[in-house]
């Protein structure tokens, strides 16, 4: 499936130095930050470079230069490039501390846009590892807390669960505890064998296979090696080696990538890689992440993804294929973020039009806007309490507002049950303010 990379030899060095040259140095450069691997390289032409094989030397001789070694046991190293600093750097500016923390998220918005994101990114990790209920339902079952039906849903709910975990137990070290916790919480009620939950796998019958083929793709290091691997990790966590200095946002990816590697379950293995990098962000002070739907990113481009972790244990272990994938979806996570909140944005410029109606609050008119593009729309007292996140008491209470108003009407859905339309004057009043 992937292409084993050249291996670098005498008559395969460079015999010139060919980056005295500052367009064959710039076009090096963004084979660099790019992270290019063998099999895009060999197809690559620069003028004064001989051939593919000596294009690949150069790339692995800088790569070599700027290489910084994390685990010797199994030879896990990364080199530095520029595009990795410019990308933290970026992060560092918006994800953490003080910065752009109020321009970003708008304050009376915050606890909706967090609640959104986390549904996102429990419903895409999940899916990632196979989990098939529509984005709706798991929506749904999300916000009005219903019970999960089957397999799919319970993934998904654990994820759920296990985010909101990882966002109370920041201010606590890494430990052995609190990885088997979170490995639990996500894999609860979900293994065909049970026993397995919180534990670490205590065999080798675990392979990465490609999902359509069935070859295999990554043989993990032995079961009994689990222990002493974990226990580097807790360390590598925990403590800086004062040696080398790694920028947190490429450690958090680590530890993604190392979970990954190491797989050190018999199932969830990648939710929780992801569980711990999302960890790390926030234990680390980018508040921000927790508004970002990252695997949602991964999961558009999951072939990327899997990808990434092939080339770094074809070309021996360089997770520098990984790390620039990881920080390319991150940055990706952060722009579509932007974009929504310029939507949200725009909405509340229309709900601020619908105030003006008078004898409207603010969430009468989120109400209101609910049905402006969708003239058939009908909506439920839980429809609106799971969407603004207010008590049936509330939402009825805003509901009936809006009847007396005539801007809504009520229309019975079963003997039972009651819905809610657009009422006789909506269409005059919203052409009004419209006009």
């Amino acid at each position: 499936m992937i292409e084993v990379p050249p291996k670098i030899t005498n008559s395969t060095s460079p015999k010139n130095n060919f980056l005295q040259d500052g367009i064959v140095k710039e076009s090096i450069n963004r084979l660099q930050d790019s992270y290019a691997y063998w099999s895009e390289v060999k197809y690559k032409k620069i003028e004064g470079i001989p051939d593919a094989h000596n294009l690949w030397s150069i790339l692995k001789n800088e790569r070599a230069s700027k290489s910084v070694d994390v685990y010797p046991k199994y030879n896990l190293h990364f080199a530095l490039t520029n595009q990795m600093m410019r990308l933290c750097h970026l992060f560092d500016m918006n994800f953490g501390g003080k910065w752009g923390s109020e321009s970003i998220i708008p304050k009376e918005s915050s606890r909706r846009y967090l609640l959104g994101s986390i549904i996102e990114e429990a419903i895409s990790s999940s899916q990632m590892e196979g989990a098939s209920t529509t984005r709706k339902i798991a929506k749904e079952m999300l916000r009005k807390n219903i019970t999960p039906k089957d397999k799919s849903q319970r993934m998904i709910y654990n994820n759920f669960q296990t985010i909101q975990y990882l966002a109370a137990h920041t201010a606590e070290p890494l430990s052995l505890e609190l990885i088997l916790q979170i490995y639990g919480l996500i894999t609860k009620d979900t293994l065909e064998n049970p026993e397995y939950s919180g534990k670490f796998r205590q065999n080798n019958d675990v392979v990465v296979e490609n999902a359509i083929t069935h070859e295999v793709v990554h043989i993990p290091p032995s079961f009994t090696e689990i222990a002493s691997s974990i226990e580097w990790l807790v360390n590598f966590v925990n403590n800086d080696d004062t040696s080398v200095f790694i920028h947190p946002i490429i450690k958090a990816t680590i530890i993604h990538f190392f979970i990954s590697y190491l797989h050190p379950f018999v199932d969830g293995n990648g939710r929780t890689a992801r569980a711990l990098f999302h960890w790390y962000m926030l234990k680390e002070g980018y508040w921000l992440t927790e508004y970002l739907s990252i695997s949602r990113v991964i999961y558009k481009s999951k072939a990327s993804y899997e990808k990434s972790f092939l080339y770094a244990e074809a070309d021996h272990n360089d997770m520098g294929y990984f790390i620039t994938y990881h920080l390319n979806a991150l940055q990706k996570a952060f722009e579509e973020l932007k974009k929504y909140i310029s939507r949200k944005t725009a909405q509340q410029n229309d709900q601020n039009r619908l105030i003006k109606l008078g004898n409207v609050t603010q969430r009468q008119a989120e109400i209101l806007y609910m049905f402006l593009k969708n003239e058939d729309k009908i909506l439920t007292v839980r429809d609106i309490t799971s969407k603004l996140l207010i008590s049936p008491t509330t939402a009825k209470h805003d509901i009936v507002g809006l009847v007396d108003q005539s801007l809504l009407s009520e229309i019975s859905l079963n003997r039972q049950k009651k819905g809610y339309i657009r009422g006789e004057k909506y269409n005059v009043v919203i052409d009004t303010l419209y006009t």
